[in-house]
C-alpha cells in the first residue's frame, strides 16, 4: 500500500453537478495523493463519469471547487491537462486515420512551446521540439508494449491494444495524475490482468491513479483505497477490506434498499440526464489539442457501449 503522508495533488471538494432540477453528483469530496491508486465504483448511474468530467473541466461544477496540488483548476479542458491532469474514456476515441505514434504525438500538444509561425517556417528550434516529441512518444509506446507498431493504423490495432494506446496517448502529457474511466471494460482476464500490471507500472513512475472500474476484483486488487458513489453521493471510502465488507455498498451492489436509498424512478431520471449530458458534450478527448482536432475527424473508433 502506498503512504499518504504528501500534499494531495488532486483536492475535490463538495463537487455537485445538476443538469436542470437532476443532482448527479452531490456534495462529493476525494482526495488523491502522489504515487496513489485510487478507485471509484457505484451501480451504474452512480455519477461517476459525470464526476470525472467535473474534475477535468468538461463539465462546471454547479458548486464546489477542484484543485491540483493546491491549484483551484480553471473549468477548461486543455486548462486542466496543461495544469498535469490527463484521462482516458469509457469509450475509445482513437484518431482512427493516424498511426500509433501519431496518436501519441497528438498527447504532446501541452508540452511543447512551438507555435504556428515556427511550424510553417520549420526552423531549427521546430525540428529539435519535433524530434524531442518522437523520442518521448516512442519511449511511451515501448512501455506499453506498442512500440513495434508504431507505425500501424490505430484502427488495425486489436482492442486491448487501443486501450493500451489511449493510456499512452494521456500519458504524453506528463501528467501528474491519470484519470481512467472503465480501462478494462471489454477485456477478457489476459486482458485484465494486463493492464492491472499496467497501471502498477504507471504508479511506480511516480504519476497518481484515479480510475472508475465495474469489475471489482480488478478495483480491490488494485487500489489502495476505494470511494464508493451510490446516486451521486459517497456512500463510503477506505480500504479494499473495510468497503466490501460495508453492508451498505453490499445493499447497493445487490440492489437491497437501505436507509436513504433514492427510488429506482429517481435513479433513472439521474441516469438518463447523465447520459445525455456526456452525449451532448464536446471534447472527447485526452487533452485540448485532441479536443480540438475531433471535431473535425469523423472517423472513431468506439467500443460499442
Amino acid at each position: 500500500m502506498t503512504t499518504t503522508t504528501t500534499s494531495p495533488v488532486l483536492t475535490a471538494t463538495g463537487v455537485t453537478m445538476r443538469f436542470g432540477g437532476l443532482t448527479a453528483v452531490q456534495a462529493v469530496d476525494l482526495d488523491v495523493h502522489p504515487g496513489e491508486i485510487v478507485g471509484l465504483i457505484g451501480p451504474n448511474g452512480a455519477g461517476k463519469t459525470t464526476f470525472f468530467n467535473c474534475l477535468t473541466g468538461l463539465y462546471v461544477p454547479t458548486e464546489g471547487s477542484v484543485a491540483y496540488r493546491g491549484t483551484v483548476l480553471p473549468p477548461k479542458p486543455h486548462l486542466v491537462t496543461q495544469a498535469g491532469i490527463a484521462r482516458t474514456f469509457q469509450n475509445i476515441r482513437l484518431f482512427a486515420n493516424m498511426t500509433v505514434l501519431e496518436n501519441v504525438l497528438v498527447g504532446r500538444h501541452t508540452r511543447t512551446k512551438e507555435g504556428l509561425w515556427s511550424a510553417l517556417l520549420r526552423g531549427p528550434g521546430f525540428k529539435r521540439a519535433e524530434a524531442a516529441s518522437k523520442a518521448r512518444a516512442m519511449e511511451l509506446l515501448e512501455f506499453t508494449g506498442l512500440a513495434d507498431k508504431a507505425d500501424h493504423l490505430s484502427r488495425n490495432l486489436p482492442y486491448g491494444e487501443q486501450r493500451k494506446l489511449e493510456i499512452a496517448r494521456a500519458l504524453a502529457s506528463d501528467p501528474g495524475l491519470l484519470l481512467l474511466d472503465e480501462p478494462t471494460a471489454g477485456m477478457n482476464p489476459q486482458e485484465t490482468r494486463a493492464t492491472e500490471e499496467l497501471v502498477f507500472a504507471i504508479r511506480d513512475l511516480g504519476t497518481a491513479v484515479l480510475v472508475i472500474e465495474h469489475d471489482m476484483r480488478f478495483i480491490f486488487n488494485l487500489c489502495d483505497r476505494v470511494a464508493v458513489l451510490v446516486q451521486g453521493q459517497k456512500l463510503v471510502e477506505g480500504t479494499s477490506e473495510v468497503v466490501q465488507s460495508d453492508e451498505r455498498v453490499i445493499a447497493a451492489y445487490l440492489g437491497t434498499p437501505f436507509e436513504g436509498a433514492p427510488g429506482a424512478e429517481e435513479a433513472a431520471e439521474v441516469e438518463a440526464a447523465e447520459a445525455g449530458a456526456t452525449a451532448g458534450a464536446t471534447g472527447g478527448t485526452t487533452t485540448g489539442a485532441t479536443d480540438e482536432a475531433q471535431r473535425g475527424t469523423t472517423a472513431r473508433t468506439e467500443d460499442g457501449q
